[in-house]
């Protein structure tokens, strides 16, 4: 058995980011999946919110920072080459996507076109701000 108690994931092999996935504690619905780095990590345990890192902005995001649709950590998991992580949260709000669906996967390809599974819960453009 391998000594967790002060655990850091592989920040290394991605180039200081790790894998995010976010699935619903309860459903296990597949929320979204973005990026850590060893900040986000740290804050997302310390505070039991989930942090990721924004690569095209280059920082932090606090899921729900703006749309108050955050995430409440219920566990972490991370895979056996420590380089990706699976977290169990809580979904606050009704909708974990930025294009305002309850998951980023909101589409399912179907003979070679996407096509809609799930209902918008919110529309983006009253949510954020334009241009960033």
């Amino acid at each position: 058995m391998e000594e967790c108690s002060m655990f850091r994931p592989n920040f290394e092999k991605g180039g200081g980011l790790i894998r995010a996935v976010a699935q619903d504690a309860v459903s296990l619905t597949v929320l979204m999946d973005a990026y850590m780095n060893e900040e986000a990590f740290n804050e997302t345990v310390r505070t039991g919110q989930v942090v990721y890192f924004s690569r095209s902005k280059g920082k932090l995001w606090r899921k729900g920072e703006e749309s108050g649709n955050m995430q409440i950590v219920r566990d972490i998991r991370v895979n056996c080459y420590t380089d990706s992580t699976l977290i169990l949260a809580e979904q606050v709000g009704g909708a974990a996507c930025h294009e305002g669906y309850p998951t980023c996967y909101y589409r399912h390809l179907a003979n070679g076109e996407l096509v809609l599974i799930e209902e918008r819960v919110f529309d983006p453009s009253l949510i954020y701000k334009k241009g960033e």
